[in-house]
Parts: C-alpha cells; structure tokens; sequence
C-alpha cells in the first residue's frame, strides 16, 4: 500500500501558510508506518512542538492502474473516506528553508489517519463531496471537491504518469484553509454531514 499526498490544493489554504498556488498538482508520500487506522491515537512526536491537524478528504484505489486518462479515472476508486494529514509545522519549515524534502515532517509514524470508508455515490451530493472538520467539539474546517484547485480525477490521472497505482493506495487529496496546531489530550473528528468519518486524540 503507498500513500500519496497532495499539497496546496485549495487556495485558501496555500495562502494562509504564504505558498504559491501551484499549476500541476504537488505531490509527497508517506509510508505504511504512517497510516493511523480510525480512532487510534497519535502520541506527540517528541521531535517537534508545533504538530499540526490537515483534515483531507481521502480516497481509496480500486484495481490496478498507470498512466489513466482523466476521463477513465472514475473507474479507479469507489470509495471516499475523511482522514488527517498531521504535520511536524515547525520541522516543515526548517527544511523547506534549507530545500530538502518534507518527510521527516510529514511521513512520521501515525502521519496519516484515516477513518472509515463510504460508497463514493452514498456520500456524493450534487455532484461534489462535503465535510467538515471539529478540534475539540469546535468546527475547524470546511471543505467540498468544487473547491480543490485539481480534481480526484485529474489528480488519480497525474500520480498514475509516474507511479502504478495498485488497489488499496490511498489519496489525501488536499487541506482546506483552518489547519492549526494540537496538543495532548485534544480530540479531532470529520463529518460527511451528520455521519461520522473519523476521529483520533492526540496523547
């Protein structure tokens, strides 16, 4: 199973941490070692103190795939879930400013939670895909696809020019703006509507 992440897919959000909006998706993975499976806690790295929440939408390959023309690539997942791309912020920065890659900041073990999946046509409305996201009871974030800068499809055809896609990858298809810092003891949880997707606390 691979993990792929996409970045600054929603304008909001690439402006609120002063990055560029960029004209082709922008994509970092992470291992195994980071999937964080729904209601498992995350233990505060102790190489960081400003670990951060990104609440994504996710999704998950069905069969086998390279080099998928966009109109094609519907057929290549089924299912949606909601999950939380976290983020060593401050250890980020620090390589971004020295022009390294991002993963020890992005790929540590617990990086990736993901909640439970749903049928993509259960949870679609109009359409798009919506979702909310709430830091201790308080809502945080909000997001649907019509907001993403690069569609599922475009983005499913665009990892598949570089990697095989393989059944069971999943995709974290970008952070809408309100990411923040956490701290132990607090709890994270995404919504479709009113059903619950995920969540984790960090201890």
């Amino acid at each position: 199973m691979k993990i792929f992440c996409v970045g600054r897919n929603y304008v909001e959000h690439a402006r609120e941490l002063q990055n560029e909006v960029p004209d082709e998706p922008v994509i970092f993975m992470k291992g195994p070692n980071a999937l964080l499976k729904n209601g498992e806690a995350l233990y505060y790295p102790a190489f960081t103190k400003d670990l951060h929440y990104e609440g994504e939408l996710v999704v998950r390959i069905a069969k086998n795939g390279k080099k998928i023309d966009e109109k094609f690539a519907h057929k290549y997942y089924n299912e949606v879930s909601l999950g939380f791309d976290f983020t060593a912020r401050d250890l980020q920065n620090k390589l971004k400013s020295k022009g390294l890659p991002w993963e020890l900041a992005k790929a540590f073990d617990g990086a990736a939670a993901a909640g439970q999946f749903y049928d993509k046509e259960e949870i679609r409305d109009e359409g798009r895909y919506m979702f909310s996201i709430f830091k201790n009871g308080q809502q945080v974030q909000s997001g649907n696809t019509d907001m993403m800068l690069f569609s599922i499809d475009k983005i499913i055809s665009f990892v598949s020019r570089y990697f095989t896609l393989q059944q069971g990858d999943l995709i974290y298809t970008g952070t809408p703006a309100g990411v923040g810092a956490v701290n132990i003891g607090d709890e994270l949880t995404g919504y479709f509507g009113d059903k619950l997707v995920v969540t984790t606390t960090v201890k």
